[in-house]
Formats: structure tokens, C-alpha cells, sequence
């Protein structure tokens, strides 16, 4: 019972939330993440840290980056999380987080590193 109250309290809060939305769609690194949900990354960080410690979330290193992706052996957050995009319509603020990512390359190519795997300066 004490796990399904722990996913539903990091579920609860709307920065994590969006963070797993978006997750769940593509692996993001720390400056993605801040540049689509306008927070600091200090604040993309201690929230992922959370995600981590729930063993939510995955990290993959590529040189001196780290990129984090969804989980998906987690049964209740994979319903939730399938249930929310079903209904992304619902959702203004989760679409304009997605389309954020979408229609701005501009992020790729000032964040940590581009997607064909060359190192970007850090603006």
C-alpha cells in the first residue's frame, strides 16, 4: 500500500508530473527539461532526483551528459501515464509541454548536446 501512496504523492505535484508526461515520450536531459517546463535546472534536478529514488526513472550517460528516460516496469505509473496521454486533450499544459519540444530544435542546439551525438556549448 505504501508504494501506491508514494507514486500518487509524486504524482500529486505538477512540475514532476510534466516531467513523466514527458518522459514517457522521449529521453530528455536536465536543460531540455528546464528550457521546455520554464523552472531552473536546480529544480529539474531535485525533482528528478525524486523520480530516481522512487526507481521511476532511468539514466543513460553519453560523455559527460546524463539523460533520463520513463520507466516502464512500474505497472500503476504505466496505466496512469497511458491513461493521461490517451486524453492528452485534456491536458493544455501537457500539450504546449510537448509541442514545446517539437517545434523548438532551437533547444537542441543550446542545450548539452544535439541528437547526432555532437557536444553543444551550454548557453
Amino acid at each position: 500500500m505504501n508504494h501506491l501512496v508514494n507514486i500518487y504523492r509524486i504524482l500529486s505535484d505538477e512540475t514532476r508530473l510534466r516531467i513523466i508526461i514527458l518522459l514517457a515520450q522521449k529521453e530528455l536531459c536536465v536543460c531540455e527539461l528546464s528550457h521546455i517546463l520554464a523552472v531552473s535546472q536546480p529544480t529539474v534536478s531535485k525533482n528528478l532526483s525524486k523520480l530516481r529514488d522512487m526507481n521511476l526513472v532511468t539514466t543513460e550517460r553519453k560523455e559527460k551528459f546524463i539523460f533520463y528516460k520513463l520507466k516502464t516496469e512500474n505497472a500503476i505509473l504505466e496505466r496512469t501515464v497511458k491513461g493521461i496521454l490517451d486524453n492528452l486533450d485534456d491536458y493544455p499544459q501537457l500539450i504546449i509541454d510537448k509541442n514545446k519540444y517539437v517545434d523548438n530544435k532551437k533547444i537542441q542546439d543550446q542545450c548539452c548536446m544535439s541528437r547526432n551525438g555532437q557536444e553543444k556549448k551550454i548557453i
